[in-house]
């Protein structure tokens, strides 16, 4: 049959090779565009901070290391079978929701800029959302796994799942992190409809979310504040739509080209966190349309290359594999898409970062090792592919 002599070349030409190259030249523009952008973002910053002590390279040099350092736990992490991450992925979870308590402990937990989201550890703050977002993927793909024999029952496969979940939904509002509790949900939820989960099951909960998240902006007056300046920035522009206001100025002014690598205005005090959450509006002030639609592309790609990884590993009976590679496609996507969203104002501000690209230790270690979980959970697939041991 063609169709069949088909999937066997491609799977032969897929299996001839060690590992995707495609995917990694992908993370590497991602990850050397991130450092370029990030220094160009914080030069200004950094010059005028005594706490940077006036260096201009200051970010540049730290987010310079926790590339190094994400590679480096990447590297090791890639030696780890995909079968130890899944008889390790309830005990994971559980770490991780211990660190989402732990911020709250005086003396252990720090506060920045009003939230308790870090973890000091004197040489750097860890931000336990940021792993948990790593813990939730394989937690939700190991449980999915597990329940596959009841999956299409809402009380014994679903309500579990929705009962964690609103335990850890609970302390990450209680920081406030309400970004990184929509990123968990939609890869707990992405997870559960991709491992075969009925729609009927997910009918309460489709139901029920967007009661729930306006409940949680009408009690809450700084979300409601963020609702209401991003729907009109220009009503408060030195108020609550300070932030938004200028990253629509920043989008204008760089036009299709850009105003030139370094030459942001924006950048100058004016954009507040212009190398972590707003660093697209400097990449589209100082590289233009092409810079962002470069961006975009990158992105799309590394998602489309994610699930075809999955669905490779789902072909071959691989199911925790698959969800998982799918959770981290899953888990991407819907943050370079929210944070996109965020940058051009057509979604309200999340404080979340651009994966890869945005200065941060905790977000570029936990990126880069779900990255590396890819490459082996593509490894793997290659080599049962040539009747290789995993």
């Amino acid at each position: 049959m063609p169709g069949l002599n088909l999937f066997s070349l491609k799977g032969a030409n897929a299996a001839s090779a060690e590992y995707d190259s495609v995917l990694t030249w992908i993370v590497i523009a991602l990850l050397s565009l991130g450092l370029v952008m990030v220094y160009s973002s914080s030069i200004a910053t950094a010059e005028a901070s005594r706490a940077t002590g006036y260096q201009q390279s200051y970010y540049l040099m730290r987010h310079s290391l926790y590339v190094f350092l994400g590679l480096l736990a990447g590297v090791m992490v890639f030696q780890i079978p995909s079968k130890i991450w899944q008889s390790s992925a309830p005990f994971l979870f559980i770490f991780g929701v211990v660190l989402l308590i732990l911020v709250f402990v005086p003396g252990i937990g720090r506060e920045v800029n009003g939230g308790r989201r870090w973890l000091s550890l004197f040489v750097f703050n860890l931000q336990p959302s940021e792993l948990m977002k790593l813990f939730v993927v394989l937690y939700a793909a190991d449980y999915t796994v597990r329940k596959g024999i009841v999956k299409r029952s809402f009380s014994k496969a679903f309500l579990p799942m929705f009962l964690v979940m609103m335990i850890v939904g609970v302390l990450l509002l209680l920081e406030p992190d309400m970004g990184a509790f929509v990123v968990i949900c939609a890869i707990a939820m992405s997870t559960l409809w991709l491992g075969g989960y009925r729609l009927k099951v997910f009918a309460a909960l489709l139901l029920a979310l967007p009661a729930a998240f306006a409940a949680l902006i009408i009690f809450s007056p700084y979300r409601v504040k963020r609702v209401t300046s991003f729907m009109d920035p220009w009503a408060d522009p030195y108020g609550t739509g300070y932030q938004l206001s200028h990253a629509l100025i920043a989008f204008g002014r760089g036009e299709f080209f850009g105003v030139g690598l370094g030459a942001s205005v924006e950048k100058l005090f004016y954009l507040p966190e212009a190398h972590t959450d707003f660093l697209l509006a400097v990449i589209a002030e100082e590289l233009g349309f092409i810079g962002v639609t470069a961006v975009i592309m990158l992105f799309a790609w590394l998602i489309i290359r994610a699930f075809a990884i999955g669905r490779q590993a789902a072909m071959l009976d691989r199911l925790f594999a698959a969800l998982v590679a799918q959770g981290i496609a899953a888990w991407l996507g819907i943050q370079a898409m929210i944070n996109i969203g965020v940058n051009m104002g057509v979604l309200p501000t999340k404080g979340l970062t651009l994966p890869l690209m945005s200065y941060g230790g905790s977000g570029i270690l936990v990126n880069c090792v779900a990255i590396a979980m890819l490459l082996r959970i593509d490894w793997e697939n290659r080599r049962v592919m040539r009747g290789l041991p995993i």
